[in-house]
């Protein structure tokens, strides 16, 4: 695994369905063309994570999510106030995004981290899979040198930035049904939100 601190050289790694590490303000994420149902199976097979559990997709920005996905108003309104952030947001998926990254279902998990080279990194490359760049079961990684083995020797590059602002994984919400999927950052903020909505 080659460690860069440019967000140009990672990007490239993913063009023949590389996967690359990239930081988010949260852990290390695990990424790979997430509209190409080839590169997305490498990421499960390198995290060891059961097929029937989706795994989200990161995007630049709120805009370009729109281009893969079908949001309702009270679901964009959601994502305009919270994201970029620590936070998942579920929606209808477009035909264009594979069954292998929503394990079938119709919705899929939508990040857009609040870190820059994580945000660079998406410019260059379009949608990624979002997912923590950990074997199953596993502690996520703050540090590209705690990566577990397994990882690293699935990875071709690491977008290496120094050590994550924080651990605590992005809490994921259903908007249209209310519900928080999982507890993580900025979770206060996100029930505050749904309660008044």
């Amino acid at each position: 695994m080659r460690e860069t601190p440019d967000p140009a050289v990672a990007a490239a790694s993913t063009d023949d369905g590389g996967l690359v590490v990239y930081p988010t303000e949260t852990v290390y994420g695990l990424g790979a063309d997430a509209l190409d149902a080839d590169a997305v199976s490498r990421v499960f097979e390198a995290k060891r994570r059961d097929r029937d559990k989706p795994v989200s997709m990161a995007v630049p920005t709120v805009e370009s999510a729109l281009d893969y996905t079908h949001p309702t108003a009270s679901e964009r309104a959601f994502m305009h106030e919270f994201l970029p952030g620590p936070v998942t947001v579920v929606v209808e998926r477009a035909t264009a995004v594979p069954d292998v990254l929503t394990a079938g279902r119709d919705r899929v998990g939508v990040r857009v981290p609040d870190c820059e080279p994580a945000l660079a990194l998406l410019a260059g490359t379009g949608p990624l899979t979002a997912t923590s760049a950990n074997v199953s079961g596993r502690e996520s990684a703050r540090r590209v040198a705690d990566l577990d083995p397994e990882v690293r020797n699935a990875t071709a590059v690491a977008l290496d930035t120094g050590e994550t602002a924080g651990g605590t994984p992005s809490t994921v919400v259903d908007v249209t049904a209310g519900q928080v999927h999982r507890r993580g950052a900025a979770v206060a903020d996100v029930k505050g939100w749904l309660d008044a909505h």
